[in-house]
């Protein structure tokens, strides 16, 4: 099969795609860092179109066989994120860069589409969204299929659910996967493994200090000697001793009043905020994990870009561009590839 990836971001659901073994031959992504990575793991045959999707032609594809063309992408998601309630209406314009999605797929006349987003998709305006989105692609002919998946079900260490749409312009009706891995990889397995860090440590690539005990460390080491991302970010001496306070799975609730000064009223606080992850569960969800302050399990710091990564699934040989804030916000915005890839596997039963 061959696909086009539109919003690939750092190339998440394009890494899943080729572990399934989909050729991804057309690709778009407006920011030039997330471009960036992409092509430092990929190699697209049309290269990547590193503009605003409203400018993307979709160009003919070469030696295109029956059932052999998929369009896959998620549409920015910030707008139907829950932690985003300002932005969620039918007011924000990135919530609407859904039709470009639906522009190309009526542009291509791909076999199959694989459209993802956010759980809060569903939610936003009462599901408006949703409804038109499906809407639209049966008016161009598509057979659709919708559901919300959990990713620690497909071996990702990690509690995020992300909402599917998967269309067949052959009268298909996809089945989505069923669960792999009761029960979950833990943060413990993820990156235990991986070299300590002080605050702010700043060297790229390390090589490992431990061995590989499990088999989800050992899968995405790929036999590799060290690994690079592993950065994090120089917090001050107030939010280091913020740290010192909260215990695994607790939050900025565990933070003594006199340390949160600077907070008008600390109430207000996400509840995700200052989150220590647990050694023994699966991570909370890997958005912006800066903003968020999401801390290591023991060591009193932010996650490094490189365990940021293992959380999400990416193997150690994959190489994240750009300062450690755009290397954060790419890891934190893609969609994890192991539960992209047991999407396309399969979608792939489909066309042999």
């Amino acid at each position: 099969m061959i696909g086009i990836d539109l919003f690939s971001g750092a190339g998440g659901m394009s890494l899943g795609a080729r572990q399934a073994g989909i050729d991804v031959q057309q690709v778009v992504e407006a920011d030039k860092y997330a471009a960036a990575t992409y092509l430092e793991n990929h190699q697209p045959k049309s290269g990547i179109f590193v503009e605003d999707i409203r400018k993307f032609k979709p160009t003919k594809i070469q030696d295109r066989d029956n059932e052999g063309l998929v369009v896959f992408g998620g549409p920015p998601c910030q707008g139907f994120s829950t932690s985003n309630q300002r932005n969620r209406s039918l007011d924000n314009d990135n919530n609407w860069l859904f039709e470009e999605f639906v522009r190309v797929v009526k542009a291509s006349r791909p076999d199959w589409f694989v459209f993802e987003n956010v759980r809060g998709i569903l939610e936003t305006e009462g599901g408006i969204f949703v409804e038109q989105i499906i809407e639209r692609f049966q008016k161009l002919g598509y057979t659709v299929s919708a559901d919300l998946l959990h990713a620690t079900n497909f071996g990702v260490p990690q509690k995020r659910a992300r909402f599917f749409i998967v269309g067949s312009l052959h009268g298909k009706t996809y089945r989505f996967p069923e669960a792999t891995h009761k029960p979950p990889i833990t943060v413990s397995k993820a990156i235990s493994d991986l070299p300590k860090l002080s605050n702010g440590a700043s060297t790229c690539y390390l090589s490992y200090s431990k061995r590989a005990t499990n088999k989800y460390a050992q899968l995405l080491r790929n036999g590799m000697k060290g690994c690079t991302n592993h950065l994090v970010t120089r917090n001050n001496e107030i939010i280091i001793e913020r740290y010192k306070h909260i215990p695994p799975g607790g939050n900025w609730e565990n933070i003594p009043d006199h340390l949160m000064g600077n907070y008008a009223d600390k109430s207000r606080c996400h509840t995700g905020v200052y989150r220590r992850l647990e050694l023994d569960k699966p991570s909370v969800v890997i958005g912006n994990y800066r903003k968020n302050m999401l801390i290591h399990p023991i060591e009193n710091r932010g996650l490094s870009v490189r365990e940021a990564a293992r959380l999400q699934s990416f193997p150690d040989e994959f190489v994240f561009k750009g300062s450690i804030g755009f290397q954060q916000q790419q890891v934190g915005n893609a969609v994890p590839p192991l539960l992209a890839r047991a999407v396309f596997q399969e979608l792939t039963n489909y066309a042999q």
